[in-house]
Formats: C-alpha cells, structure tokens, sequence
C-alpha cells in the first residue's frame, strides 16, 4: 500500500467537513480555549508567512482539544482597505468582486492543509453584515464623545490618494505601496484614544505574556512624559507660547524658543511683515520638511527667525523666538524651550544659527562644566546660574521650579502623551461607510441605528485620480435628516480597515447574532482570547487599537475584559536568501506547489520544524523533502505489520519484557513527556518533532532486530497507536488514516491526549565493565540505552581510565553492547 497523500488528505478534509468535527459551542462543563491568529488580508493567494501562523495555531487548538478543552478556533477575512480598490483601478474590476474572488480562493487553500478552523463562523470584514456593526460601534462611540470631527495636518499618500494614520507611515513613506507621504489639512473624524492612554500603559501589567519587545514598541509609542508647562509671554503682544519641558531645571539656560511650522502664531507674525511672500516660502518648506523629519533622526536641522522675542518668566530675559523643522504641533504644545547647553539637538541648532550658549548645569559641586567635542552637557547635575534655584541638584530644583510657576501662575507639573488621537478618515471607496448626515439645518447627524448598515453604492466608477468615487455617487450622497426631515449629505469619508479588525474577535463568538455586534453571554464564556498569534509589525498599530477597543467596550457595558488577549506569541518572519520572502524581492516560495509535491502534512511539519515558532526560520527545499521522507518512513513502519498490529493484544505485562522491549516503552514514555512538555509549556515544537523522530528511530531498531516475543506486538501496537495521537497535531491528514487503517474506532482528532508514566520514562543506569588491552580496569555508570559514543566519552572522561591511556594511540574499540568495551591501544 503507498502512501498517496493526495487521495489521504482528500478524504479525511471530506469527513472532517462533513462531520463538522471542528464546530463548538459554548458548554459550562469544559474548560474553554479560544485560540487566535491574526485574520488574514485576502490578497489572492496564500503565502508562506500564513502557513507558518496558521500551522502553530492549528497545533495549540488540536492539543488543547485532546487535553479537554472546549476549544474555539475561528477564521475570517480582512476584506476591506486599498489594494482592493486598486485593482479595481488598475485592472477594471469592482473591489467586491476581487476580494470575494480572493477569500474563495484563499478558503480552499486553507481547507486543503486541514486547518482545524470553525468554518462556520468565517466572517469577511467586508460584508454589511459585518461593517454594519463598525458603523454602530462608531455612534457608540460618538455619543460618548470618543468620535469626533475637527480639521487636522494628515499624512497624505498621492499615490493611494487617502490619509494615513501615523501608524502608517514608514520612514516618511506609505507602508503599503512606498510612496514618499506629504502634508495636507482636512476636515477628519478621529477616535480619542488620547483619553485611554494612561489605561493603555497601566494595564501592560496584565500582559506578562507578551514579548517585551512588543510592551516597549508600544510605551514609546504611547510615549508618557512626566515635565513641566511653562507659558512664555510673547515681548509687546497679548500673545502666549506655551512650552512643554521635561528639563524645567534648565530653563535659565534656555537662549530661544522654537515653534512648530504650522503652529497659528508663525502665519500671524509674519503677516505683517513687507518680505511675507519670501517668509511664507520658507515656512512652508520647513513645513514639509518637518512632516518628513518626525520619522526619522537623521536630516539637517533648519530654521527662520520669527523677530519676534519672548520673556524667560522664570528670569524676565529677552529670548528670540524661531520656526524650526524639528518641532511637530502634534507633539507637546507644538512650542519648546531651547537650551543648546544641555540639549544636543538645541545645541546644534544654535551653533548653526550663531545663538547664544548659556551653561545652568554642572555634573557636579566640584566640577565645571564645559561644552567639549561639540556636545551639549545632557545629564542630570547641579544648578548653575540660575538665580535662588543655584546649587540645588536637578531632581530637587524639578520640584521647587514647579512649585514656584504654579504658585506664580505660568507654568505646572505635566504628564504629556505621544500618543496622538487615532484619525479613522479615509478618502476611499472600499471601506466601513463613516454613520454621519449632514444637515444645513442640524449640523451633523449621527444615522439612527434603525438605518444600519448605511451600505456602500455598487455603481460607482474608479478612475485612480480626483476625489473619492463616494464624493460622485448622488445616489449614495442624497439623504434626508432624520431629525427635521429636510435634504442632507451623507459623509463620503470611510473608515480606516484597522477599525473592522479592532473588534473582530468578538464577532467570531457569534457571527450571526443580529441583535448587536456580539452576545453578551456567550463572549462573556469565551473571552478573553487565550493565545493570539501574529507578527510583532503589528505592534504599534493593531496591537494598541484592538487593545484600545477592548477597554472602550468595558465601558460601554459590553464586555469585561479590559485586555482581551493576555497571551501573544509573536511567530517569526519566513527568510529565503537572507530577506523576508517577498514578491519584490523574487523569492517567493508558492505553498500551493509544495502541497501538490509534497502534501499538507509535509509543509505544515516543516514550517514547525524548523525553528521555534518566535524565531525566524530559513526556507531550504531539502527540509520539506526531509519531512515528507520522516512520513513516509512512518508509512513504511507501519503498514507492513498491520495485521500483526491489529491482531495484538492490547495488554501486556511489563515486568514480563524484553531489554529491547522495555527500552521502546521508555522511549515512548520519555517521548510523550518531552512532547507534552514542548507543545504545553515552552510552545517549542521543532522539538516535539524532534523527539518524534527519535522514537522512530527506536521503532524502527526494534523492528531490524527482527524481535518475535509473545509481547512484542502489544507494546508495538501501544507505541504506534501512542505516536499517532502525538503526529497528529503536527501531520493530521496521514495520523487519521494510518489510525483508522489499525482498527482504532473512532476519530484520532476526538482522542484524549496521552499521559506519560514517570516510572517507565526514568533511565536505568546500568554498570559497564572497562578493559584496556583485554584487562579489566574499571566500571562506569551510564544510562541504559547509551549509544557507543557515549559510553567512549564516558569512559575516557574516568580518572582511572584516563591514567591508563596516557597520551597512547587508541587503535580499536570493541564494544559488546551493555555489557563491556575493551580499548586497544598501542603498548
């Protein structure tokens, strides 16, 4: 009988589908797992980075279910967002019908490596079904004043003409098609994520099982600052610039202030001025400039003095006030201090522009400070000319400079955030219509939630060039304010896709439930989400909106878990050619291909086999060939003694054994231990398969040596059957049909997980006896089963044996097996 994974991994898909083997429902009886990968964007095909997500998935849900969980183990799609709306651009063909085309096509694939998915409760974030329920969050969110309108800098793709979220922007570019990202300033919703940044920070102390790696990406991105505000009067006007400070011990040496390009007091100052034109030109390249600068460390620092001058409050010194294109209105106050003495960035700055250098810090009472090798002095230190606050050191002056602008009132202690408000607009056709009316009567209009879905227009054109094809649907735009019943305009914005996969594992708890986005009871059974599984690039933009949407929903009563994944296994990137496989970079590996030469089963172990699921594995064709030979060599174990197999007994007596005998069974009970251990606690299963294909080796000694005890096939058939249920959570498809060829009833997938004896996996150690040239020398203790080598090492290793031998040739080795090794040596 050959081993066809073809016809193999057909039939047993077929049943499993029929059979609706991976289906749950919420049962109070059983422990309850909800295992998690991040849905997939359905691009058109699979790749490998999907098997590899997936495969680690499939292996945690199938263990936990054979050790008695209820296990949820949902798929779905990421189905909206541009590179749907750009084929359809590009190639003529509606977004809707690209991306259905798409998931049917990525549905199979997925189903023809025999992922354990629910296929019951897939969702397609494109679906109204689906967007319906981002448009009710949205109004959720909007009567709690977490939704909002205002005009805002955003970034700017050309090429993909819509808005990025900071999030977005890579380097200064697109993150999805590279384009360099410019500055633009539009009407825009956002979502006030800024109110739960303190929340977003406190609760990582829930989170002692994700990466650090990921925690720290995501405090640097939230960004906390604990400072000071100061507010600086502006010489011979009623205007203020507020600074924001984390170093207010430093402020007497702050020699000018710089400002934002965009901030509103640069256009009012040089308003007035007779070169406004020239200024204005100026202004708006350091604009651009300081829209690109904010990704990266590395560019000139430039600036325009304003000729305006503001007052130190602190020591009523005169200070000019600059434009720069390193100071971002979105960060801080849009306003900053410059105190090129003790800041390396002020201090090239000032050295560019000829400013004054004052030093207010020195590192300490006996030391001086002095600006050596064009560095600014930036630590900690005691305070210098600085008036009554001299001599103090720098943490206590914080406080009493604090202490001293509150009670004088222009300036306080202040925690400043990073973290910006999440823009969700989106000048695109394919994505959640944003719920909004507006009425020249009422002003905006939330939609009533009795008209969700408001349902994205089929008939509309996609050209790739002016406004959104939204903006020119009339049918779409016309609509009549349901509050006083008069004509109004539909909001053409969309959401940002990051909104639909916010959520999307509540959905998946019931995806057919239409009386809300979710049921309350049945997520309350289910959540949180026990192991989510996904790439650590999302660190900083997923990761924080689904974080951020969880503890929204606590506090609008629909769930109660503020962190909704305490556990994240970020899996490691597929390298070919020492680069991430990549379309762009032509190293593409197609998993369709290797499934057709090789199986499922194949792929899928050598995607765990590779490397831990958290470290980055590199692609060989010999591994997955490798793979395919370990099963079929299992195959060839296994068929040709099926008859005896089937025929043994299911008991036998231990104490009864042969060596050869007791050796496989503690073989097998070390194996299901490491095993176990592998897939349970240390999520390792590179190896877990290891193991596995020691013990085959084991089996197939056994096997050779051409054993024919009256229980040997008993402790055979234990073995095979005990390695079937472990295989199986690697390599399903051949684990199912050699366990139904053994006569086993039922399905392998519905088995409970085998449980090791700690006795029978314990290594004896047994006495080998030490000749050298024929005589006896010594005995040494090693564990039975010790291969040759072992022993060797073992025994030179012994002070007796290592005297005897010198610095002498060793010109042979007899070994008789567990009992004695002679070494001959020259005389």
């Amino acid at each position: 009988m050959e081993y066809d994974f073809k016809e193999i991994e057909d039939k047993w898909q077929k049943k499993w589908q029929a059979d609706r083997i991976y289906e749950v429902t919420e049962d109070a009886s059983k422990k309850k797992y909800y295992c998690l990968e991040m849905l997939p964007y359905p691009s058109g095909k699979i790749h490998m980075g999907h098997v590899r997500n997936y495969s680690i998935g499939d292996v945690i849900s199938r263990f936990k279910k054979m050790t008695g969980y209820n296990v949820l183990h949902p798929i779905g799609w990421d189905a909206l967002g541009l590179p749907a709306e750009n084929a359809a651009i590009e190639h003529g063909i509606h977004p809707a019908q690209w991306t259905w085309t798409n998931i049917d096509t990525m549905n199979k694939q997925l189903h023809r490596l025999g992922f354990s998915y629910c296929w019951e409760r897939e969702i397609a974030t494109c679906s109204p079904e689906y967007y319906r329920w981002n448009q009710w969050i949205f109004l959720k969110m909007y009567e709690k004043g977490l939704a909002y309108k205002q005009k805002s800098l955003v970034n700017w793709c050309p090429k993909c003409k819509t808005v990025l979220a900071n999030e977005q922007v890579e380097d200064g570019s697109c993150w999805r098609c590279s384009t360099t990202v410019s500055v633009s300033k539009l009407e825009q919703w956002f979502f006030k994520i800024t109110d739960y940044a303190e929340r977003l920070l406190n609760d990582m102390n829930q989170l002692t099982k994700w990466p650090e790696k990921v925690l720290i990406m995501q405090k640097n991105w939230i960004g906390k600052s604990s400072g000071s505000t100061v507010i600086f009067q502006v010489e011979n006007s009623p205007h203020r610039i507020e600074i924001f400070t984390t170093r207010i011990d430093t402020i007497f040496g702050a020699t000018f202030l710089i400002i934002a390009p965009e901030h509103p007091l640069v256009n009012e100052f040089i308003s007035i001025e007779p070169d406004y034109e020239v200024l204005k030109q100026k202004v708006d390249e350091l604009r651009l400039q300081a829209w690109k600068n904010r990704y990266t460390e590395e560019y000139d620092k430039e600036g325009l003095f304003l000729r305006r001058y503001a007052i130190n409050p602190f020591n009523q010194e005169k200070i000019p006030i600059w434009v720069g294109n390193f100071v971002l209105m979105e960060y801080g106050t849009g306003a900053i201090m410059a105190v090129p003495a003790h800041d390396q960035r002020d201090f090239e700055f000032a050295q560019k522009y000829n400013l004054f250098i004052k030093t207010v810090i020195k590192p300490s009472p006996q030391e001086d400070t002095t600006i050596a090798d064009n560095n600014a002095f930036t630590d900690y230190g005691i305070l210098i000319n600085s008036n009554e606050f001299s001599n103090l050191a720098s943490h206590e002056a914080i406080d009493r400079m604090n202490h001293h602008a509150q009670i004088n009132g222009f300036g306080s202690h202040t925690i400043s955030y990073k973290l910006k408000d999440w823009g969700i607009s989106r000048q695109r056709y394919w994505g959640t219509p944003i719920p909004i009316l507006y009425c020249d009567a009422c002003g905006i209009v939330p939609v009533p939630e009795k008209d969700l879905p408001v349902v994205l227009p089929e008939n509309v054109t996609f050209t790739g060039t002016g406004p959104s094809p939204l903006e020119q649907a009339e049918e779409f735009i016309t609509a009549t304010c349901p509050k006083c019943g008069n004509k109004a305009k539909r909001e053409t914005d969309t959401m940002d896709t990051f909104v639909d996969s916010s959520w999307y594992f509540l959905r998946y708890i019931s995806p057919h439930y239409s009386n809300g986005p979710f049921e309350k009871s049945k997520v309350s059974y289910w959540m949180p989400v026990d192991i989510y599984i996904g790439g650590i690039e999302h660190a900083i933009m997923h990761l924080i909106y689904f974080r951020f949407f969880a503890k929204v929903m606590v506090d609008l009563g629909l769930i109660d878990h503020v962190e909704p994944a305490p556990f994240l296994l970020t899996q490691g990137m597929v390298i070919k050619d020492g680069a991430k496989m990549s379309k762009s970079l032509g190293n593409v590996v197609d998993p369709e291909e290797l499934v057709n030469t090789y199986g499922a089963d194949s792929l899928r172990l050598w995607m765990l086999f590779a490397a831990p699921p958290e470290k980055d594995m590199e692609w060989g064709d010999k591994g997955i060939e490798g793979c395919y030979k370990f099963l079929l060599r299992i195959w060839r174990i296994i068929i040709p003694h099926l008859d005896n197999l089937k025929k043994a007994p299911a008991d036998y007596d231990v104490t009864s054994l042969s060596i050869h005998e007791k050796e496989l069974v503690k073989k097998l009970h070390q194996t299901i231990e490491r095993v176990t251990k592998d897939i349970n606690e240390r999520l390792h299963f590179n190896t877990a398969i290891s193991s596995l294909m020691e013990l085959l080796n084991t089996m197939s000694y056994c096997l050779h040596e051409g054993i024919q005890s009256p229980s040997f096939w008993s402790v055979m058939k234990e073995v095979c059957n005990k390695y079937l249920i472990m295989l199986s959570v690697f390599a399903p498809h051949i684990a199912e049909e050699l366990w139904e060829l053994m006569a086993n009833e039922g399905l392998i997938f519905h088995q409970e997980w085998i449980t090791y004896n700690p006795d029978l996996a314990k290594e004896d150690i047994i006495p080998i006896a030490i000749q050298i040239n024929g005589k006896f020398r010594t005995t040494i203790d090693v564990p039975s089963g010790s291969t040759e080598e072992v022993i060797k090492n073992t025994a030179i290793e012994n002070t007796v044996i290592s005297r005897h031998l010198g610095d002498k040739n060793i010109r042979k080795i007899i070994y008789v097996h567990q009992k004695l090794m002679n070494f001959i040596i020259d005389k």
